[in-house]
């Protein structure tokens, strides 16, 4: 069979995945990647204690069978998201919280043993590092002589016979210039695509001591009168090192990380008690940097146009596919569909 020359642009689950499965087929791709690191969407810091806090993706459950399989052939573990305990539920800040018991799930939320940067890192490393470009941001696509060529910022053109788009599609069509042209439904659809994570705001705390489960909570808040939104345990695999994960309220991005950090602490030590005000760390994201957010998005409803059916062609003469969570049809927005977007493009790239 003819070696294939394949541009994967972009490096997160998506695109890694891809090069995984190709690396399988003997057929090796080049990953094009904007940013200074691996994984988009999926972000693990560490905190000062060595907790693994999570930004970005962090849960999924036994519905997602192509991303369990995925962890299963790389050799990693998944563990249960606890849930055992007093939850809160805030209705209004004036008001005491609603306490409510959530019995253990028979299928709960799993998380994986060292963070989710275990997935990408591991995927990484079964593909030649000589093949994965960091700061590498594709800023056009055209035709030549049979082939696409991808001009990066730096000015470098590289062939392909084939491209692969895995990066959110509202991404796509704003930072890339197709000299060729796309068609024009394509080109309509593509800015309208929401993208998942674009906009939010995630915090991680990490604790010396689990003070919350020694007090009979189960660490989950949910709240419609502070700046936490909703709050989950965050606690390593081997219940040694703890902290929390959740979400702040979309207006806290107007606020400073050291504003945002103080309210979030004020909300927490009133619900839990002087112990939360003392964390050893504290980070927070706000999901619109270049690498996730295109500029203004028009969102009408949840999950808009993902799996759109244009999503799920080859354009530019077959040269040309597009792969992310997004463009699923099977969960687009989990990490489930950002695998199972990969492995419907590697299906119509040997077919």
């Amino acid at each position: 069979m003819k070696q294939r020359r394949i541009v994967i642009i972009g490096g997160g689950l998506s695109g890694l995945t891809l090069a995984y499965l190709l690396v399988q087929k003997n057929i090796e791709s080049i990953i094009l990647e904007a940013s200074s690191r691996l994984g988009g969407r999926i972000q693990t810091v560490k905190g000062k204690l060595q907790t693994p806090l999570e930004l970005g993706a962090t849960w999924f459950s036994d519905m997602h069978p192509n991303l369990l399989s995925l962890i299963e052939n790389l050799g990693l573990k998944k563990f249960p998201q606890f849930s055992k305990g007093m939850s809160l539920f805030q209705t209004k800040s004036f008001e005491p919280p609603q306490k409510f018991f959530i019995p253990e799930a028979d299928t709960p939320s799993y998380r994986i043993a060292g963070g989710t940067q275990m997935l990408i890192d591991t995927l990484s490393k079964k593909i030649a590092s000589e093949n994965i470009r960091l700061n590498t941001k594709a800023i056009a696509i055209k035709e030549a002589e049979g082939q696409l060529c991808v001009e990066t910022l730096n000015g470098e053109m590289i062939y392909a016979d084939k491209v692969v788009l895995c990066l959110p599609p509202q991404l796509a069509a704003s930072q890339i210039q197709f000299y060729t042209g796309l068609p024009r439904n394509l080109a309509i659809i593509l800015p309208t695509v929401q993208t998942w994570m674009a906009g939010n705001i995630k915090f991680v705390l990490e604790y010396a001591a689990s003070f919350w489960r020694n007090n009979g909570y189960s660490g989950m808040l949910y709240s419609h009168a502070g700046i936490v939104v909703e709050m989950y345990d965050h606690t390593n695999v081997e219940e040694d090192r703890f902290g929390f994960t959740g979400f702040l309220n979309s207006g806290a991005s107007s606020y400073s990380r050291e504003a945002r950090k103080e309210l979030v602490l004020q909300q927490l030590a009133e619900l839990f008690g002087d112990d939360a005000k003392y964390p050893v760390t504290y980070y927070d994201k706000v999901w619109t940097d270049e690498f996730v957010w295109g500029g203004e998005q028009h969102i009408e409803r949840p999950h808009q146009n993902n799996g759109h059916p244009l999503l799920q062609e080859s354009y530019l003469d077959g040269k040309l596919f597009l792969s992310g969570t997004e463009s699923s049809t099977e969960f687009p927005g989990y990490m489930e569909g950002a695998v199972c977007s990969a492995i419907k493009v590697l299906d119509n790239i040997l077919n």
